[in-house]
């Protein structure tokens, strides 16, 4: 049935390049087009990325999983980059890591609890893996709290946060050589619940590369029409660009894989279901974020300067909570759906408050942080 919808969903592929090129119409409608045209190709992303893995092993196969896991959403911030919408790329990166640790986890445990009660993982591998997401979040926070003291040298601001992106990026290969070696990890438990669900590819090599091009191609032009209506759309719906960044964008280019998630833990795998956002989660953090701050240094506009790793204060007091209390629950190896609930009620808390945050001019929330000395 899944497969028939997202099939179907291809349709405003089409649409949106119409409706943006031919008609021209409001770009509040260019932006949901686009926004369900990167659902189903995001979708095929990654089934295409599942196919190969089972072609070429599971170790390469696992690395292809980490390494395209969050293709589409990369995509799309670095067209947000492009545009001088970095709001809307620190949000994009909160809002992925919180949508994995607390709705993604929240869903899987509701729903596989509801059916199969207390659900047991590998305490030993859950709980390295969350202790992992909490300390990338920590990486993440540094550069915020020492911009207090270097806002005003760009130079200073730039080193701390290239220097804090490639440690990451570091961090992220030994994790991925780590999780090779010992042979049980998130990349490695995602290619297993792929050769385990389809035990053998039903797609040819060729067809497989073909697929993740088109729809790699397909995701480059609807990323487009999408970054590019996001201005309109937060001006006509009294939107903000940090709403729309933690929210709206992660569901949309990770709602495919987040369904798988919350269908393995229902199976009873919940140990597959957290690999699966335990292991996105950690690639956002260690990977994409760091990524992005290089990207940007060839792709940004004109006088916008490179994107600098310091999020708002709201941003990282969300990312922390949420970090801890995923890494609480690994802890002990089961999960039920109370906790599941416990984590949908703190997500939708999160939701509400950014939803009415104001911005000033759109740049209301970055920089330093600056209520943190009044503290003591």
């Amino acid at each position: 049935m899944l497969r028939y919808v997202m099939l179907g969903m291809l349709i405003f592929v089409p649409i949106t390049l119409i409706a943006k090129f031919v008609f021209q119409i409001d770009e509040l409608y260019i932006f949901l087009f686009s926004a369900l045209a990167v659902i189903p190709l995001a979708k095929y992303i990654g089934e295409a990325t599942e196919e190969l893995a089972i072609h070429t092993g599971p170790r390469i196969g696992g690395l292809l999983n980490a390494t395209l896991g969050n293709a589409a959403e990369l995509i799309i911030t670095v067209f947000a980059i492009q545009k001088g919408l970095y709001e809307l790329v620190r949000a994009s990166i909160t809002g992925s890591i919180l949508g994995n640790l607390l709705l993604i986890m929240g869903l899987s445990m509701l729903f596989g609890g509801v059916k199969n009660g207390i659900q047991k993982f590998d305490r030993r591998t859950a709980a390295m893996n969350g202790t992992l997401v909490l300390l990338s979040v920590i990486a993440l926070l540094i550069p915020s709290m020492f911009d207090i003291a270097i806002q005003e040298n760009l130079a200073a601001e730039l080193n701390l946060s290239e220097g804090v992106a490639l440690a990451m990026i570091i961090l992220y290969i030994i994790s991925v050589i780590y999780s090779f070696m010992q042979g049980n990890s998130d990349s490695h438990a995602a290619s297993e619940h792929s050769e385990e669900e389809q035990h053998e590819a039903t797609w040819s090599i060729p067809f497989a590369i073909g697929i993740l091009a088109v729809a790699t191609i397909g995701i480059v032009f609807m990323s487009e029409a999408l970054v590019g209506a996001v201005e309109s759309v937060t001006e006509t719906l009294g939107l903000s660009e940090i709403f729309i960044g933690i929210i709206v964008i992660p569901l949309v280019g990770n709602v495919a894989e987040h369904m798988v998630a919350v269908q393995v833990a229902y199976k009873n795998k919940m140990e597959l279901s957290l690999a699966v956002s335990l292991g996105s989660s950690l690639q956002i953090a260690l990977f994409v974020a760091p990524v992005l701050v290089f990207i940007s240094l060839f792709v940004a506009p004109d006088g916008a300067g490179p994107l600098l790793l310091v999020f708002s204060e709201f941003e990282l007091i969300a990312l922390m909570g949420a970090a801890i209390i995923a890494a609480n629950i690994a802890q002990d190896g089961e999960s039920n759906w109370f906790e599941g609930a416990m984590l949908l009620a703190v997500y939708t808390i999160l939701a509400i408050a950014f939803f009415v945050l104001p911005t000033e001019g759109g740049e209301a929330t970055h920089g330093a942080l600056n209520w943190l000395p009044s503290l003591f």
